[in-house]
């Protein structure tokens, strides 16, 4: 797999570390520059030629969405991943709207920062929030990320694929890949299988079982 060339923009030192760190052991990511202003973002973008910015929404000389529309502008081949401690529907609609391809809350789990990357940088629309009501946190008995819990807990509601990646701002693509990992975790092989599983090492709160075998 070819390295993603990846810029963090982001101005506390200490979220830059943090996501050095999440993507340290991932062999095909490789952070080539980290800009602490919104003013820094277009000169380092055009010096260190990323394949992805991952971008904080409030940045200080000039925001993130003012970022955005100029990468959109002067740079339309470098995918933007947007990066916020806040994820209301305002903030992350304007994000998209405006060219992002994914919005990623800094609550998200560190170990699907990586994945949220991969799929950006392939085109895929992705959306990671805080994990919603009725899915239990991850935990060591839980071989869950949030972004799966949260497909399974839709799984388990008897939601087709394009109704899940609907409801959670996902493509299809997306929600197959996540499936994968799920049934991979699990140790099933299908959907009905994935369901029963979930209800019985209670991972969903409230299962229904109207799921069909994939």
């Amino acid at each position: 797999m070819p390295t993603l060339k990846v810029l963090l923009a982001d101005d506390h030192q200490l979220m830059l570390d943090a996501i050095r760190l999440a993507v340290a052991d991932a062999d095909d990511i490789e952070v080539v520059g980290e800009a602490v202003s919104g003013s820094q973002v277009l000169p380092m973008t055009g010096r260190t030629n990323p394949d992805v910015v991952l971008l904080d929404v409030h940045m200080p000389a000039m925001d993130g969405l003012q970022c955005l529309d100029l990468l959109r502008k002067r740079h339309p081949d470098v995918t933007v991943v947007m990066l916020s401690g806040h994820d209301d529907s305002e903030t992350v609609t304007a994000a998209l709207e405006r060219g992002a391809t994914s919005f990623v809350s800094k609550h998200v789990d560190p170990r699907d920062l990586a994945s949220a990357i991969r799929l950006a940088a392939q085109g895929a629309l992705y959306r990671s929030v805080a994990p919603t009501t009725g899915i239990r946190e991850t935990t060591s008995e839980t071989p869950l990320t949030p972004s799966e819990q949260r497909v399974l807990e839709a799984l388990a509601r008897g939601l087709s694929n394009k109704e899940i990646a609907a409801e959670l701002w996902l493509t299809q693509q997306t929600v197959k890949f996540h499936l994968t990992n799920i049934y991979r975790r699990l140790g099933v092989t299908n959907r009905t299988e994935a369901v029963r599983h979930a209800y019985q090492h209670r991972l969903v709160a409230h299962p229904f079982f109207t799921a069909t075998a994939s």
